[in-house]
């Protein structure tokens, strides 16, 4: 028999109901300051997942064990920030009150916002952790005060002080790094302090959302990115800091700025695939 052809990420096909994990890509970089192509990046990493294997040797554990559902893409206004941002709320929202777990797969950095509107609502006293090569605090970018520059400065304004820990930050305006000394946990460069973090978030038994710029990344590993920034992370860095973070009670998370356009060897593609799978089987069994 004949089915319809449908692409999702390599070992996602559980059904809805079943599943306790969803995945749901917002394809947007409206904003994006440098270079374009984020929007492109949800579509690209389920069509590359399968040049890679289910199974995780730095887990032992594989994604065809877990029970995920792989939603695909969103249809986003590419034209309206807001608008696109209240649809994205809305789907994880949906995932949210269904008791399960939204795991968004971006797009710029921006679409992280959405989701966070999401989770606030349902968990009042929610936490971020945050990996990124920028601080993302800017209160406006050209104006705008709804960019991927600005995405955790508007997640602060919904959550307020000593609730966003970032890690891994290594670019951004004075004025950044000043706002961060009074209202953010700011750790520079890498992920020292990250083990601690976690395990003051676990005393306190908070929620925490986990949101993964992917230019936390050296560009020598992930050169597919629209502000790439010398100095990051390597690949196993950020490994084991998933495994770490993933200890914490996370409730949702994303995945944003891979621009595969940006590296016609398709090297970026495969390491967010391989970004991903890791991130699933460390959500799944913790």
């Amino acid at each position: 028999m004949l089915t319809p052809n449908v692409e999702t990420f390599i070992g996602c096909d559980t059904g809805y109901s079943e599943a306790k994990i969803i995945l749901y890509g917002a394809p947007f970089d409206s904003t994006t300051s440098f270079r374009p192509g984020a929007r492109f990046g949800p579509s690209a990493i389920r069509h590359e997942s399968f040049g890679l294997e289910t199974y995780s040797p730095y887990q032992d554990a594989d994604i065809t064990d877990c029970a995920v559902f792989d939603s695909g893409d969103m249809e986003l206004c590419f034209g309206s920030a807001e608008t696109a941002l209240k649809d994205i709320e809305t789907r994880a929202a949906m995932i949210f009150a269904d008791g399960k777990f939204p795991l968004l797969l971006g797009g710029e950095h921006l679409v992280t916002l959405g989701a966070v509107r999401a989770a606030v609502k349902k968990y009042p006293n929610l936490h971020i952790i945050h990996f990124d090569a920028h601080a993302d605090l800017r209160d406006d970018y050209l104006g705008a005060k709804l960019s991927h520059a600005c995405v955790l400065r508007r997640c602060h304004d919904l959550l307020g002080d000593g609730r966003i820990h970032q890690f891994c930050i290594r670019s951004g305006e004075r004025e950044e790094f000043q706002f961060a000394k009074q209202h953010t946990a700011l750790h520079l460069f890498d992920f020292n302090g990250l083990a601690s973090t976690v395990e003051s978030l676990l005393q306190q038994e908070v929620p925490v959302y986990l949101t993964i710029d992917l230019d936390c990344l050296d560009p020598s590993v992930f050169p597919g990115t629209g502000t790439p920034e010398a100095g990051g992370v390597s690949f196993t860095q950020l490994l084991d800091a998933i495994r770490t973070v993933c200890t914490a009670n996370i409730i949702a998370a994303d995945i944003n700025e891979l621009a595969p356009g940006l590296d016609n060897s398709g090297v970026s593609t495969a390491t967010a695939c391989k970004v991903l799978r890791e991130l699933i089987l460390a959500l799944y069994t913790n």
